[in-house]
């Protein structure tokens, strides 16, 4: 019996499924895999409960086949006295070990973002820089409200510049 390969989008063609993306937007499914790293030159922020706790103009985006945007902030451009490490970390085939972030002020030190310390090398880029979840704190992209990826587990940005659908919805099954 012949098998199917585990993961057949690679960025090269897209599903009969995807939406074909209009003027000015990207179809996560154009995307690569293995994800690919894009400056961005935009203005990102990251607040909670209207405290700016990121902003910069020297984000990084990684592009990953059926996922959203995940955008990535120096550190330098991070205010890291509102943040707090906290215990734990997982892998990510592509980038390595990643670490935890909380809000400071929060007693339950509830996740809200990660970063890479010492990623693995074709992502060294991002060494030292955070990206938070959507769904947990406010991140705006060049005034656009963020929303969060479906899904609970993901940490991708979704703006109306992407067209899916996207890895995480109810629908994506075993994408």
């Amino acid at each position: 019996m012949k098998t199917k390969p585990l993961w057949e989008y690679r960025g090269q063609k897209r599903p009969d499924f995807a939406v074909t993306p209009g003027a000015g937007q990207e179809s996560v499914w154009d995307y690569p895999r293995p994800p690919r790293i894009v400056p961005d030159a935009r203005r990102v922020e990251v607040r909670s409960g209207g405290v700016l706790i990121a902003s910069t103009i020297a984000a990084l985006r990684i592009l990953e086949t059926a996922s959203p945007p995940t955008f990535y902030l120096p550190a330098a451009d991070v205010d890291l006295a509102r943040l707090v490490r906290v215990p734990g970390n997982s892998v990510c085939e592509w980038k390595g070990l990643a670490g935890y972030w909380a809000l400071a002020g929060d007693k339950l030190r509830r996740v809200v973002g990660w970063s890479y310390e010492k990623p693995l090398a074709e992502f060294a880029m991002i060494a030292g820089a955070l990206s938070f979840y959507p769904a947990l704190v406010e991140c705006a992209v060049d005034g656009e409200f963020v929303r969060p990826q479906l899904g609970g587990f993901y940490g991708g940005w979704v703006t109306d510049e992407i067209v899916g659908p996207v890895k995480g919805a109810p629908q994506t099954g075993n994408w």
